[in-house]
């Protein structure tokens, strides 16, 4: 492992490393802020997982995340959203290839050599973080934002007991009945919907939910509401009786504009499941 940078933060730190992955078959880099507490002990973790056509660093530097994390003694990761370099698969539209991982094992040529960013996120990274740094990996909650809603939502619901609280930030909720999804799950996992269905976070909810807390928020001005579907995920929520809540924000859009006045929010609530309140 590499550091790239570290920066003193809100008291703590905010570093990039950078690491060779054995299950994306490349480097990969990820953010982590430390709180001040882990110079003591081991501090709970929260996963930030980002949208499409972002790396590490669209969360670490526009979400706002670190100044709440630091108040309740959390740390942050920032991992990137797909497997990255010259010998990496990538397309020319921005919503497949690089940046648009989707959180899935791919099992499709050109994507499946690198593109196995669901064995990243739910097992090599917690690994190295655990090996390496003052984390506490049995206090672990995760959010996202768009397509890392949705890496979140799934990751929550397929691993039962990893994680003790669940958010997200305008996620795509239903990616089997949107554009934004049946693409890429077709081009990553082929034309077998079976395979899909542990990838959509309504279907999940509809069929297993989540032991636990779970926080959504919308914005009802959001550019790509039609693709995101939070209609079919509060229906399944509702239908399920998820014990969570989903707010639809008036006026707020797509961006980290939105994301950033909800985020105190969401670590307060990770918080309170974190430490057990």
């Amino acid at each position: 492992m590499k550091t790239l940078s570290e920066n003193v933060c809100f008291g703590g730190t905010q570093g990039v490393y950078s690491h060779t992955s054995t299950v994306c078959n490349c480097e990969m880099t990820f953010g982590l802020f430390l709180p001040t507490e882990a110079r003591d002990g081991p501090v709970p973790v929260l996963w930030f997982l980002a949208g499409l056509t972002c790396t590490h660093e669209n969360a670490m530097t526009k979400a706002g995340a670190q100044s709440w994390a630091a108040e309740h003694g959390i740390a942050v990761v920032f991992p990137d959203t797909s497997p990255r370099g010259d010998d990496v698969a990538d397309d020319d539209a921005y919503d497949l290839g690089k940046g648009a991982g989707f959180y899935v094992n791919a099992t499709q040529d050109p994507w499946s050599p690198h593109f196995q960013m669901w064995d990243y996120i739910a097992t090599e990274l917690p690994a190295l973080l655990g090996d390496n740094f003052s984390l506490d990996m049995e206090r672990q909650g995760i959010t996202g934002h768009s397509m890392g809603g949705h890496g979140a939502l799934t990751l929550a619901m397929n691993l039962p007991g990893r994680y003790l609280s669940v958010s997200a930030f305008a996620p795509i909720a239903n990616p089997t009945g949107s554009d934004w999804g049946r693409k890429q799950l077709s081009a990553y996992l082929g034309d077998d919907e079976s395979t899909w269905t542990k990838h959509d976070a309504s279907l999940l909810m509809a069929e297993t939910g989540f032991d636990g807390p779970l926080l959504i928020d919308q914005g009802n001005a959001d550019q790509f509401i039609d693709l995101l579907k939070p209609e079919a995920l509060a229906a399944a929520i509702a239908s399920k009786r998820q014990q969570g809540t989903f707010r639809l924000q008036p006026g707020y859009d797509h961006s980290y504009f939105f994301v950033s006045t909800f985020m105190e929010d969401h670590i307060a609530f990770h918080a309170e499941a974190l430490y057990g309140g």
